[in-house]
């Protein structure tokens, strides 16, 4: 079972829709008992990194969270500004500090013209060509849909695993053992966003 964490800003309908179209069960919950029985967690993310942050502190979850990330180790993806929260801090309207899970902070977008911010549309992935989350996406015709305005800086680039070009060089997927995340949004990225989701689920963390 995936749960997709209820915290108040997430594109949750599209994830439950994205995971029902590959034949995944999935359940959106703030129930602490739901979380620790899931098999795995999804952290989405719509709106300000730190009204983001305020919610999950509302609803007492970032302890569970940070338990369940660092130390129970269950597999977690991040997604859009569900990534972002993965990093120390945001400077999104002043400094916030984020979940800390990746040594990484947020700053904003900043792009060569004729590249617009906020970023918003479709573009190319650069990743390695045997990395198991891409596995079955020709790294030709990789294009994801992008939606942001802040990117994430990764302090240890090994944490790096994608980026993409828009005006410059983007961090689109960052990872470390359990954890897993995305800057653009695979339940809107049609065929490949749906192999990404599928090659996620695939994968035996424990190994």
């Amino acid at each position: 079972m995936i749960a997709i964490i209820d915290y108040g800003m997430g594109n949750v309908r599209s994830l439950m829709n994205a995971f029902a179209y590959i034949g995944q069960d999935a359940i959106v919950t703030r129930d602490l008992y739901e979380l620790e029985q899931a098999d795995r967690l999804v952290l989405p993310g719509v709106g300000a990194f730190g009204a983001a942050m305020a919610a999950i502190r509302a609803n007492e979850l970032q302890r569970p969270l940070n338990r369940l990330a660092l130390e129970v180790r269950k597999p977690i993806l991040g997604v859009c500004l569900g990534m972002q929260l993965f990093a120390r801090s945001s400077l999104e309207h002043g400094e916030h500090e984020g979940l800390g899970w990746l040594d990484a902070e947020v700053v904003p977008l900043e792009v060569l013209p004729p590249a617009k911010v906020p970023h918003v549309g479709w573009n190319v992935l650069r990743f390695e060509p045997d990395d198991w989350l891409f596995r079955g996406i020709p790294s030709a015709h990789s294009d994801v849909y992008f939606v942001h305005s802040f990117h994430m800086l990764c302090r240890d680039t090994a944490d790096r695993v994608a980026t993409t070009d828009h005006g410059g060089e983007i961090t689109a997927v960052v990872r470390r053992a359990n954890l897993v995340a995305a800057q653009f949004h695979p339940e809107k990225s049609q065929d490949n966003g749906l192999q990404i989701l599928q090659n996620w689920i695939a994968r035996d963390f424990a190994c």
